[in-house]
């Protein structure tokens, strides 16, 4: 989606990135996983079908993608490729409603999981969709049997509205009425929105001519 092909949100311990050409192959790796292919349901791609899934994506006047920085590696420096732990998204499912959005969330990388940056990141997601695009509904479709993920989207005061057990996954639900949409947004107040382009021109300068 062309409103965040520049911006950069800087939280507490992530750095929301747009998804660009150069996380490819690294998005492509985690996608061979059987584990993620199972939580995300998705099915396998090879490279050059990523690629392309990336360039329409950035396109889709539907999909909202950003990728999922470590910002203790990021601010040292550390090749953002390098830093690269998931990834977050907004759909636009509904032509009629667009004020409806179906959040997902990745955490690809195991060793960043369970310590809350799944729920950081939603935050932060979520305070982009509801400033930025007038979010009042968000959704997420889990698997039954995605425990963890559940529990983070109940936290985050998400309600159950169904479970299908012919496409196993539960479907939870989020109104932004005015008390949770200020909850929200204070829960936000400190993320930096930087534009990504001079933020780029910055580490290039900040690492030298020798950068790889």
């Amino acid at each position: 989606m062309r409103v965040n092909e520049n911006t950069l949100l800087e939280g507490n311990r992530a750095v929301l990135v747009p998804y660009r050409r150069a996380h490819v192959p690294r998005y492509h790796l985690w996608m061979q996983n059987e584990e993620l292919q199972s939580l995300t349901a998705s099915e396998p791609l090879t490279l050059e079908q990523e690629y392309d899934m990336q360039r329409s994506w950035n396109q889709d006047a539907d999909k909202l993608t950003f990728i999922v920085l470590d910002r203790a590696q990021w601010n040292a420096g550390v090749q953002e490729e390098q830093c690269m732990m998931g990834d977050v998204n907004l759909f636009l499912t509904d032509p009629s409603d667009r004020s409806l959005a179906e959040l997902e969330v990745m955490i690809a990388e195991p060793r960043f999981r369970g310590k809350g940056f799944g729920t950081e990141v939603s935050m932060m997601m979520m305070s982009f969709g509801i400033s930025k695009l007038g979010i009042k509904k968000f959704q997420v479709k889990i698997g039954l049997e995605n425990a963890a993920s559940r529990a983070l989207f109940q936290k985050l005061h998400f309600l159950q509205v169904s479970s299908c057990d012919v496409f196993k996954e539960t479907t939870l639900e989020l109104n932004v009425e005015p008390l949770l949409q200020t909850w929200i947004l204070d829960q936000t107040s400190q993320v930096q929105e930087r534009d990504y382009r001079e933020s780029c021109k910055t580490r290039d300068q900040d690492q030298g001519p020798d950068r790889d």
